[in-house]
């Protein structure tokens, strides 16, 4: 009998998001087990107990998903879950808590196409601004814009000192300098948008994060690319399908939720299928990610 093709989620929080297991069960997972409240500490016994029931060949048919909402956490299990393999029996191993590594990498993948395609030149040199920038989103996208070659800015409503502490943790988690920026209120919001290229709003679900006339307080905008999909939009005027429209009142183009979702998808499921489907074991993070949501946008566009 041929070896199923099983995928074990593993999550330090409650339980698994039904969106992960939904996808899996898309890709052609066929037998897919959820395990909640698995802390750090439980990662290298539970992948040790993946491993060693399948023999050589059932681990090509087996793979491990990490989820939950912290970043950096995720990232630390999936490396913790690496480091518990032992050869031959070694399986592929993705993460994306939340969708966060997924959703961070199609924002700003969308964004680097609309700077090249509206600017001649991608993220390389310029100032972003992220807003909601100490969400797991947030974080991600920070990193993936600076390992592009951009300025980040993390901004939080909390104020500086927040905004500060996810930049230095963050930054040193994955090598990369990030900067932070109070958004207390209106005047430190319009003082940060001042200075910036690229907006990228991450904020919470039905929260207005920049007005029409914080817009105003942006001359240098060239693109602003919102995640909320529930109203009212986090970005003044930026539709929820926009992709690279241009926005009134502004210089910049609107990137919307669900353009950048279209692309999230897209580049999970990949991801997802890729894990079952190579012959070799996968490592799937945020930079993989990136690569998949590129070719996925430059795919489109050809």
């Amino acid at each position: 009998m041929e070896r199923p093709y099983i995928l074990h989620m593993f999550t330090p929080g409650r339980q698994m998001s039904p969106f992960d297991v939904n996808m899996a069960a898309d890709a052609g997972w066929q037998i897919i087990v959820p395990y909640a409240e698995v802390g750090l500490d439980g990662v290298s016994g539970m992948t040790q107990d993946t491993i060693f029931s399948r023999g050589p060949k059932g681990v090509a048919r087996t793979g491990i998903f990490i989820g939950g909402r912290d970043a950096l956490l995720a990232a630390d299990m999936l490396q913790r879950a690496q480091a518990a393999m032992v050869k031959p029996f070694v399986v592929s191993l993705m993460a994306d808590p939340s969708g966060a590594f997924t959703t961070a990498a199609a924002m700003v993948a969308c964004v680097d196409a609309a700077l090249r395609r509206t600017q001649g030149a991608g993220l390389q040199g310029r100032r972003v601004l992220v807003l909601g920038g100490t969400g797991p989103v947030g974080r991600v996208a920070g990193v993936l814009a600076a390992q592009a070659g951009a300025q980040v800015q993390l901004s939080s409503r909390g104020g500086l000192a927040p905004a500060e502490e996810a930049a230095r943790a963050t930054g040193a988690r994955f090598g990369v300098e990030l900067h932070g920026a109070s958004g207390a209120d209106r005047v430190a919001v319009r003082a940060s948008i001042a200075e910036a290229d690229v907006v990228l709003a991450c904020a919470a679900a039905g929260v207005q994060v920049l007005s029409a006339d914080d817009l105003g307080s942006a001359p240098r905008l060239k693109v602003a690319a919102d995640i909320n999909a529930v109203p009212p939009e986090g970005i003044a005027g930026v539709g929820v399908m926009d992709d690279a429209k241009p926005l009134a009142g502004t210089a910049a183009v609107g990137i919307g939720a669900l353009a950048v979702g279209n692309v999230k998808y897209q580049t999970q499921q990949r991801l997802l299928q890729r894990l079952r489907q190579s012959d070799k074991a996968q490592v799937l993070s945020f930079p993989e990610a990136f690569a998949e949501a590129q070719a996925f946008i430059a795919e489109k566009a050809a």
